[in-house]
């Protein structure tokens, strides 16, 4: 008798413990539904205002990790399993073949590097590096003239070569590609893309500042709504709310990262040009595209140039570009047309915007 009754205690147990699961597998959630944790050394907030279970939102949780992890593994700097670090380590001058999405990464790039005469590059690791900003472990200091007019000497778009029909590239001299400036937004398109493949309709999603809205916040139509952070270096704090709809954001910055030596401040944002940091009054840079990648490159590109080439270039490439310009102790916002267009007269007029 003994024998048979423990078996089924324990059938009983595994059934009830099985029947507890389900049931919580299936316990709706309130709306919206966040889902956040670190990646790429900063954070990513996914906001769903879809009806989600339990079950559900825990799937799509894991679904967003594998994503954002194959995004690192293929562009981290940082990580000597890395597909861009196994790149940077090829032969000068032979072809590597490589990923659809670090392919794709490089092209967007090229693209934009081509367009900002050279404003962007994914080349200047080393430069980034020299200044103490990259992933080698250098004191935070100005480096000599010579090593510097070395370094940028290798730079230059013209230093790789990206065969997007045959899926590869090549060095053609000893470049060390650094892709910060475009990566993040990648990830974020990926993140989206797969939210999209999922079937969810209505998001936010903020990967270390790069936002993607879809849909609608809830179910009277509200749409998702962002703050234009002020350039204060000891705080964060949002210069102007902003709603959002079916749209990507990305905005570069020189407030956070940077160090001083004798009293001067050197942004961790460089000039490939000149392989110094940026000096001009520009703050920050925020683009709206449909896409974040190129939303991230071309905002890095404009916070290079500066307040008039980037309003040059907004124009000619009908950008949707806001620029954080500082004044004084404070700062002017300064827009393009096409931003101002879309975001709205009244918008303008809160932020009193100076259309360019």
């Amino acid at each position: 008798m003994t024998s048979f009754l423990r078996p089924m205690v324990a059938l009983a147990l595994s059934l009830a413990l099985l029947l507890s699961g389900c049931s919580e597998n299936d316990r709706p959630l309130d709306s919206p539904v966040r889902l956040e944790g670190a990646i790429f050394g900063s954070f990513y907030q996914v906001t769903i205002a879809d009806s989600l279970t339990q079950g559900q939102a825990r799937e799509l949780e894991e679904g967003l990790r594998e994503v954002l992890e194959q995004v690192d593994a293929s562009m981290s700097i940082y990580r000597e399993d890395a597909e861009l670090i196994a790149f940077n380590q090829s032969p000068v001058g032979e072809w590597q073949p490589l990923s659809n999405e670090l392919i794709e990464v490089l092209a967007i790039s090229q693209s934009v590097a081509e367009s900002s005469n050279g404003a962007f590059d994914v080349t200047i690791g080393g430069l980034v590096n020299l200044w103490s900003f990259g992933s080698e472990a250098r004191p935070r200091e100005v480096p000599d003239d010579e090593t510097l007019k070395a370094r940028l000497a290798e730079v230059g778009p013209d230093s790789i070569e990206v065969d997007e029909n045959a899926m590869q590239a090549r060095r053609l001299r000893d470049v060390f590609v650094d892709l910060g400036g475009v990566a993040k937004g990648h990830g974020t398109d990926r993140v989206a893309a797969y939210l999209d493949g999922e079937g969810i309709e209505h998001y936010l999603v903020n990967l270390g500042g790069d936002l993607i809205a879809r849909g609608y916040r809830d179910a009277d139509g509200e749409p998702w709504r962002i703050g234009i952070e002020a350039p204060l270096d000891d705080r964060q704090e949002a210069t102007q709310i902003v709603p959002v709809h079916d749209i990507s954001i990305a905005t570069s910055g020189d407030y956070r990262n940077y160090f001083e030596e004798e009293g001067r401040r050197f942004s961790h944002t460089i000039d490939p040009r000149t392989g110094r940091p940026i000096e001009h009054r520009v703050a920050s840079v925020t683009v709206a595209h449909p896409s974040n990648a190129w939303a991230d490159a071309w905002a890095t590109a404009m916070l290079v140039l500066g307040e008039e080439e980037s309003m040059d270039l907004a124009r000619e490439q009908d950008l949707k570009v806001l620029l954080l310009v500082r004044e004084g102790e404070g700062w002017r916002s300064v827009a393009s047309p096409a931003f101002a267009e879309r975001f709205g007269g009244e918008l303008s007029e809160e932020m009193n915007l100076e259309v360019r």
